[in-house]
């Protein structure tokens, strides 16, 4: 419980806070008292001119939301605030074939993932009548048309959880009004009209979620988000004359003319009747090209123009870019086979995810993550799973070729880079590996007891012999002449290294092996007999080139790491020295 001095602080806080904001106000709103923020966009004619008429916006609209609704959702705990920030600051820059898999380790360090029920079954099934794609298609698809996206949350009236939301819904962008109390609260609460009735909500309640919206007029307008449709009102209204044009022209394509009797002038009962007579049977697309028959001589006098005279193609696309221009999605996943192969495809696919659907993804996560997610935790994050968006994952082998020379990665994140997962049982799957060969770093700590690395061979231990035992001639002459067979089986290996397969294979066959490995190297890809090292080292002991069982090795510990030469050199002194106690012994 706050004392009585920690209640102070805080009361003097809110009180700097509130006159801050009051200030602030003071210079952007006109208003004092309860009255209504009038938003100066008619969103009606964003749905009923727009989505609901035109098939281009209806298209680009349904792109977006269906795309965005395939990028999976985790619930994460935060562990490393740092890596938060880096992670956030990445994300937030929009992401790319290259950035995704650096997200994907950032991500590794700052989260770990949990499964939260409470969080989880909410987002899950927001309400009893949608489930997370249908309420997050909606949620974008309202952003996108009007600007403005509203989610509602619904708290249980009494009991432990009273606070908490259990359930959201989507309200409906293009009905609801902010009240708002001027400079002293400019959003006080939300309006929702519908079927005449008005339906008041508390603002804590609502999650708005508004584009950017310059119109400072001193209303409060500016508290409306902006649809990219009002940038764009003049080209879809363009684009809905053509497709108006369009079936005009077809529904009277054959009528674009005069027809003028070549003898007798005709009465207007007759010409009433004749028109009547050639809409019925030669007008429209159903009777387009069919044979006309008269029982006198006409002439016909064309002064209509044709579909190509009227540019109504050309129109028609130029307004399509455009709309796409708006919207950030290339206008090639139109169905526009202008321009369209598959590899500006694929292109085009990146793009639409990284232009328009990735930001659109990311302002919600940061908002959602501000209002509903601490409620169930401080330390909770939720956050879309951008590594599964198979538009920006490269080809398969060209990101294991990229990986296999990415030292500086362990086995472990390779695997989840590529969605394998990590392998927790292995140990060695967390150590790095060295590019000669991709020997666990941990390994370059050799002790002469035990088997020999390659490529290591030339790290020893100094201290070889326990300090208190006396150091005898015959160990000594023992490790050197180890040390030398060691170098021997050094050259032997690295003589079982060939540019082709077939040199390798008929090598491995020489052994008593049946099949090869490789190694990538600077200087490309090698190839050896056996199946990897140790199957390799293991035929070449069968031939008796080297041989382990007389060894001398139970007194070498491991203390300090010198090199081969150093030690031959120590332990050449060491044989002088005894040699001489020895002799004066």
């Amino acid at each position: 419980m706050a004392s009585f001095l920690d209640r102070i602080k805080n009361s003097i806080k809110a009180f700097n806070t509130q006159q801050t904001n009051e200030s602030y106000n003071r210079f952007i709103y006109n208003t004092i008292g309860d009255t209504t923020i009038s938003n100066n966009q008619n969103d009606d004619q964003y749905i009923n001119k727009g989505y609901a008429y035109n098939p281009t916006v209806y298209s680009l609209i349904n792109l977006i939301a269906k795309s965005a609704v395939t990028v999976p959702y985790k619930i994460f705990r935060k562990i490393d605030e740092t890596s938060v920030k880096e992670y956030k600051s990445l994300t937030s820059n929009g992401l790319n074939e290259s950035s995704v898999f650096k997200a994907k380790l950032l991500q590794k360090h700052a989260f770990e993932e949990v499964s939260h029920t409470a969080l989880g079954k909410l987002l899950d099934r927001p309400n009893p009548a949608q489930s997370w794609a249908v309420f997050l298609e909606e949620l974008i698809g309202f952003g996108k048309l009007t600007g403005n996206r509203y989610v509602y949350g619904i708290t249980p009236e009494r009991g432990e959880n009273k606070d908490i939301y259990y359930q959201l819904y989507n309200l409906p962008a293009h009905l609801i009004e902010i009240q708002s109390q001027g400079i002293f609260k400019p959003v006080d609460r939300y309006t929702m009209q519908y079927q005449n009735n008005n339906y008041d909500l508390n603002a804590a309640e609502v999650l708005h979620i508004a584009d950017f919206n310059p119109d400072y007029d001193g209303e409060g307008s500016h508290l409306y988000g902006q649809s990219p449709i009002q940038a764009g009102l003049r080209t879809m209204t363009t684009n809905n004359e053509a497709i108006e044009t369009s079936l005009k022209y077809l529904h009277n394509q054959s009528a674009r003319g005069m027809l003028t009797p070549d003898d007798d002038q005709l009465t207007p009962t007759q010409a009433q009747q004749l028109k009547d007579a050639f809409r019925r049977n030669y007008q429209g697309s159903r009777n387009a090209n069919d044979i006309m028959i008269t029982g006198k001589k006409f002439s016909w006098l064309n002064f209509g123009l044709s579909a190509s005279d009227l540019e109504l193609v050309e129109s028609y696309n130029a307004t399509i870019k455009d709309l796409c221009n708006l919207y950030g999605v290339p206008v090639q996943l139109l169905n526009n086979t202008e321009s369209t192969t598959y590899d500006n495809y694929r292109i085009a696919r990146q793009v639409l995810f990284t232009n328009a659907i990735i930001p659109e993804l990311n302002k919600l996560k940061d908002e959602l993550n501000r209002w509903l997610v601490p409620q169930f935790g401080e330390d909770l994050y939720f956050d879309f799973d951008y590594s599964s968006i198979p538009e920006l994952m490269p080809e398969q082998q060209k990101l294991v070729d990229s990986l296999s020379k990415s030292y500086w990665l362990t086995p472990n994140e390779k695997r989840e880079a590529i969605g394998y997962g990590s392998d927790e049982d292995n140990p060695v799957m967390d150590d790095y590996l060295v590019p000669s060969g991709f020997v666990p770093i941990s390994d370059l700590d050799m002790n002469i007891s035990e088997d020999i690395n390659f490529p290591n061979q030339d790290i020893i231990n100094d201290d070889i012999i326990e300090e208190e035992e006396i150091i005898e001639e015959e160990i000594i002459e023992d490790i050197i002449e180890d040390e030398e067979k060691k170098i021997t089986i050094k050259e032997e290996l690295q003589e079982n290294v060939f540019t082709t397969e077939e040199e390798a294979m008929n090598r491995a066959k020489e052994i008593g092996c049946d099949i090869t490995h490789t190694h990538d190297t600077e200087n490309g890809t090698v190839y050896m007999p056996c199946g990897n090292m140790q199957e390799l080292e293991d035929a070449l002991s069968k031939e008796e080139m080297y041989d382990y069982e007389n060894e001398k090795q139970e007194k070498i510990i491991t203390k300090r790491l010198l090199s081969f030469e150093e030690a031959k050199k120590e332990l050449k002194q060491r044989k002088k020295d005894a040699a001489s106690q020895t002799k004066t012994d």
